[in-house]
């Protein structure tokens, strides 16, 4: 039986010629990424373990993204301990306040995680780098303290689904629209502890940040891994940021996939996700009359460049809802800066946005934004548990930066349509 790209990628780390779904391997880690919140826990842990050094300095990646700038003290204190860790090691890719960015936009943008590449990383949506063809993965802090000492750690092989994508992508539809479609479809456990691997003609029509997106959301449908192969667009984007070569992997012709899913891209619409959870999808012509009191374009999911660019579009020459408070975050200092080379940063003051630092702020509840009971928030994040952005009692609506800076206008949910 031949193997998927996820297989395969396991395999070569695990060094056998071949991988099963439910088999037990021990893999070498190319990567081991942390942040301001799992990290100090995988200190305490690696300390208490007796470990005295980090498998490579050039293989941990500790970025300062969640309560960034500091939002307390206790926040202060766990980025100290970040700071020490990295300090007492030498970890060659940390990143602070003033050059950070939100960790799965900063990877990939620096050229840190690259196809072929089999990645752990303590938070959940470091599934976004199989966007690049990677392997990746959300591991627990402890898991993370063995994997910076060791460079090793162990996986069940996943089972896989395939999504064949055709078609192209209509005007002002997204790849936030893509995945918000596929969880609605198969629900927030469809793909629970599967890979998710994306295929077929549409892909080429994806770009970058449509797929960063896309694989960053595989964990709100409970996959394992998101994954896509590696193409001219894929090497083009790794091309000059990349250190070293990278691993192209393609699924064998005789792949197993516990399921199918054909998706005419050419046919969805701007999609909406109404509380409490990723699956309550409503496309936007279903949406109905619903106020909202602030927007939130940002975060690992939608931060980057084409994200900030569409919500500029959208914004130029227009004013954000008096009752609405529209707050934008670039994911990282280098997509900063291109807003303000391009001119976004003042379309985006002369609609009346705030504008803040690169970092995850609301998107957990943090910082920079959070809810009052009964507010609403349409947010280009990747969660709308209940009480996720503040107040248990608010409401999260996840969209696009399309849809998003289309309701910061209208005081409502709504489409570029109904502007």
């Amino acid at each position: 039986m031949g193997m998927t790209m996820t297989q395969k990628i396991l395999a070569a780390h695990a060094g056998l010629d071949n991988v099963v779904a439910g088999q037990l391997i021990s893999a070498n880690l190319d990567m081991v990424l942390g942040n301001d919140i799992t990290t100090p826990v995988a200190v305490n842990e690696f300390n208490k373990a007796g470990f005295d050094g980090i498998f490579d300095k050039e293989k941990v990646s500790i970025v300062m993204d969640h309560f960034t700038p500091n939002k307390d003290i206790k926040a202060a204190e766990q980025c100290m301990t970040c700071r020490k860790f990295a300090k007492r090691f030498d970890v060659v890719d940390f990143f602070d306040t003033g050059r950070v960015g939100v960790e799965h936009a900063l990877l990939p943008e620096q050229g840190i995680v690259k196809a072929g590449d089999c990645i752990i990383g303590a938070d959940s949506h470091t599934c976004t780098y199989g966007a690049l063809g990677a392997f990746s993965t959300g591991v627990g802090s402890t898991d993370m303290a063995a994997g910076m000492a060791t460079g090793r750690t162990w996986f069940k092989v996943p089972e896989a689904i395939k999504f064949n994508l055709t078609g192209e992508l209509p005007e002002n539809v997204t790849g936030k629209d893509v995945i918000l479609h596929i969880i609605g479809m198969i629900g927030v456990d469809g793909a629970l502890y599967k890979s998710m691997e994306f295929t077929g003609e549409g892909v080429k029509s994806l770009s970058m940040e449509s797929r960063l997106c896309i694989s960053n959301m595989a964990i709100e449908a409970g996959g394992k891994n998101g994954i896509f192969p590696v193409d001219e667009i894929t090497e083009e984007y790794m091309r000059g940021r990349v250190k070293g070569e990278w691993t192209k992997y393609e699924a064998d012709e005789d792949a197993e996939y516990v399921a199918t899913y054909d998706i005419n891209l050419s046919e969805l619409k701007p999609t909406v996700s109404f509380p409490h959870l990723p699956e309550n999808t409503r496309t936007i012509d279903e949406v109905g009359d619903v106020s909202i009191q602030q927007v939130v374009i940002g975060s690992c999911t939608n931060g980057r460049i084409e994200d900030m660019e569409a919500a500029a579009k959208i914004l130029k020459g227009r004013k954000v809802h008096p009752d609405v408070r529209c707050l934008i975050m670039p994911a990282t200092q280098q997509v900063y800066r291109e807003c303000m080379e391009k001119g976004y940063m003042e379309i985006f003051l002369d609609a009346e946005c705030a504008i803040t630092a690169p970092t995850c702020g609301p998107c957990l509840g943090g910082h920079s934004g959070i809810l009052a009971e009964g507010e609403r928030c349409v947010a280009t994040t990747n969660r709308n548990f209940v009480g996720r952005m503040g107040h248990v009692k608010s409401e999260v609506y996840l969209a696009s930066p399309i849809v998003a800076a289309a309701s910061a206008v209208a005081g409502k949910i709504a489409g570029p349509d109904d502007l």
